[in-house]
């Protein structure tokens, strides 16, 4: 059984800094690049940002540069999504998901993923 389960949401005033988590259990994250993807309410899901699974390389949807940052962890099985000078725009419930392979590049295509979590909820207003 794959599994990734998201912490770390919750509500915050727009500035703010929130780190989420998504930590895997079932199989080795080492193997996997990771996607973390948000929902806004009415609208479809969006990609945030990916990471390969050597941790080589990202990529960020042009919204999030310079505001948030992905890691991975291995020894802790984790991959982390650090999101600083948080927006109301950034209000969305954020899942991430995981693809075996993609070592030298990731993608921020929802379809390109085959394990999700269940998503943790990021609110942002004051």
């Amino acid at each position: 059984q794959l599994q990734l389960v998201e912490s770390g949401g919750g509500l915050v005033q727009p500035g703010r800094s929130l780190r989420l988590s998504c930590a895997a259990s079932g199989f080795t994250l080492d193997w996997y690049a990771i996607g973390w993807f948000r929902q806004a309410p009415g609208k479809g899901r969006e990609g945030v940002s990916c990471i390969t699974s050597s941790g080589a390389s990202t990529d960020y949807v042009d919204t999030v540069k310079g505001r948030f940052t992905i890691s991975r962890d291995n020894a802790k099985n984790t991959v982390y999504l650090q999101m600083n000078s948080l927006l109301p725009e950034d209000t969305a419930v954020y899942y991430c998901a995981a693809t075996y392979g993609r070592g030298t590049d990731c993608s921020m295509g929802f379809y390109e993923y085959d394990y999700w979590g269940q998503g943790t909820q990021v609110t942002v207003f004051s």
